[in-house]
This record gives C-alpha cells, structure tokens and sequence, in this order.
C-alpha cells in the first residue's frame, strides 16, 4: 500500500484496504465467493454473566456458527483459515473454545492443519489454579493449501551442529535458513508497556499475523479480519504488500485501525519485530582478577583441609 493510499469503507477489489463499519455478518455477505487467501481473526470470547453462562455460551456458538459459515464461502481454494481463540472461565469453570468452535469448521469439511499455541509470560494471576498463559490459533484449509515454510524459519539452536556419524558425517545436520518454527510460539502480549499498545485491552500483536502473512499467503492476496479490532491484520498485510479488509462495530476502534494502517504505509508505524527473541540474556561481566584469585585461593584451603578417607580393617 502506497502512502496516502484511501481507505474504503465498503467492498471494493480493487482497493488496497476496505475498513467496514459495521457487522461482520453484513460485510461478509458483500464480498464475492473466494475473494480472501487468509482469513485470520480473534473473536470475542466475553459470554457473560454466571447466571446467564449456559444461554450465553449457546448464543455465542450460535453466532460463531453464522461467522464461520459466511467465512467459509468467502474462502479461495487454496487458502486458510486461522481461528484465534481462548478460554472462556466462568464460575471457576474452564470452557476450552478451540474445543467447542472445532466441529463448526468440521461441517464444512475442512481439514485442521495446526493447533498452533501461542504462548505468551503475561496476563490475569489465579489463586486457585494455575494462571493461564497461552491461546490457540486454529489453522484450517480445504484439501490443497498453500504453506511457505522458508519465510517463516527461525534461527537454529544449534546452527553449527554437525552429523556425527553415516554418511553424512561431518556435514551441517541444520537447515542452512533456519528452523520450522514449530507450532508453539512464544511470542509476548500487547500489555501496557508493548510498543503496539493501543486503548483496545485485547489487541493482537501484529509479529503474530506476519508469521501467518508470510507461510500462508503471496503479495497481492487479500487478508481478511471479520474482527478486526484496532487492525493488526491489516496492519500485518500492509506492511508485506498484501490487500486487507475488515469490519469492527466500535467507532473508537475504527478509528485507531486507520491511524495505524496509514502510519504503516509510510512507515512510520513501531511495531515489534518479528525477529526479536523474547528474552535476550545479559552479557557476562568480564572476569574480576583479584575475585578470581581469591576464589581459587579458598578451593585451595577447602581442598587441604578435606579429611582423608580411612582404609576399611
């Protein structure tokens, strides 16, 4: 996307980026059969009150049902779907909603490639049970699907790691581009310290969607996010030449997305890279002469002062 490029607020295939006020049921229903590569989106999974938990959860799988049958006729041959869901706890009660949504993709046929968990150190601390750290990202696809690993690979843990022994002694063991990332990433939160952090309490990091961009779609093809949010899809799709599209019913949020997806278009926008580890250790301090000698001076004592074993009469 070019800077300064518009954004349009109603379907349109020859837009860049379609921001849809609204339902994600009423845009849906505008797009044509096939039009989105990659569906990726984070539903909201608020189901709430105890007293009304069964009708609500009801409703909510209702609803889901109606989103993800319109998803599907959205869907091009050869494209994905990347479901992203958490618990739902009420009254103490976990309800695992990867569980629950799975059989409403299954109707349609489509086959689960991954259950991919993302793992992040932050979030709610429970005291009686253990706090939860991760989500679930359900990858579906029809029969044939397009998978661009090469993009996505991660550095080795052990990138100079050789054959031992066969044929192949001697030779590099490791993938010279990397590793599979695997399907547990740990990847953090956008929590109040997070450069993405916007008002939005449950916003998706945007270095998650570019994994997903990168494997699962090419330049051009169009991402779609029924839940958009604060738009890191659309920010994701953009920054990898990508179309985007999405709806969201809360003006203030709207309004956020297209702040960031303009910014993102020149450039401007700061978002974590994906190439970042989570956690880089210190640097070791440099050796401290005088504590070094002390250090072997009393290993020296202890070692003299040790008693003598006595031989067995």
């Amino acid at each position: 996307m070019e800077a300064g490029t518009a954004i349009a607020s109603t379907y349109d295939p020859g837009a860049r980026v379609v921001f849809f006020p609204g339902d994600c049921r009423d845009f849906l229903a505008t797009l044509p059969a096939g039009a989105a590569q990659l569906i990726v989106t984070s539903p909201p999974y608020n189901l709430g009150k105890a007293y009304e938990r069964r009708r609500a959860l009801d409703v909510y799988l209702a609803e889901q049902a109606e989103v993800i049958d319109a998803t599907v006729r959205v869907l091009t041959d050869g494209g994905s779907i990347c479901w992203q869901v958490g618990n739902h706890v009420d009254a103490g009660e976990v309800f695992p909603l990867d569980a629950l949504v799975y059989p409403l993709f299954k109707r349609h046929d489509l086959r689960l490639r991954n259950r991919i968990v993302w793992h992040f150190e932050h979030g709610l601390h429970c005291a009686r049970r253990f706090s939860g750290r991760h989500e679930t990202i359900l990858w579906f696809t029809r029969d044939t699907y397009a998978f661009h690993l090469d993009r996505v690979r991660v550095p080795q843990k052990y990138p100079g790691k050789r054959h031992f022994k066969g044929p192949n002694a001697g030779r590099p063991s490791c993938h010279p581009l990397g590793k599979n990332p695997g399907d547990v990433w740990s990847i953090p939160n956008v929590k109040h310290n997070h450069v993405e952090k916007t008002a939005h309490p449950c916003q998706f990091p945007v270095e998650l969607v570019e994994r997903l961009v990168l494997a699962l779609t090419q330049p051009g093809d169009l991402v779609l996010d029924p839940y958009m949010g604060v738009g890191s899809s659309a920010v994701a799709a953009v920054l990898h030449g990508r179309r985007a599209a999405g709806s969201e019913t809360e003006p203030r949020y709207l309004a956020i997305a297209r702040e960031r997806v303009a910014l993102a278009a020149e450039g401007r926008l700061r978002t974590r890279p994906m190439s970042r580890p989570v956690y880089v250790p210190p640097a070791p301090s440099p050796p401290d002469p005088l504590r070094a000698r002390h250090s072997s001076r009393q290993l020296s004592m202890t070692w003299c002062s040790a008693p003598v074993p006595r031989a067995r009469s």
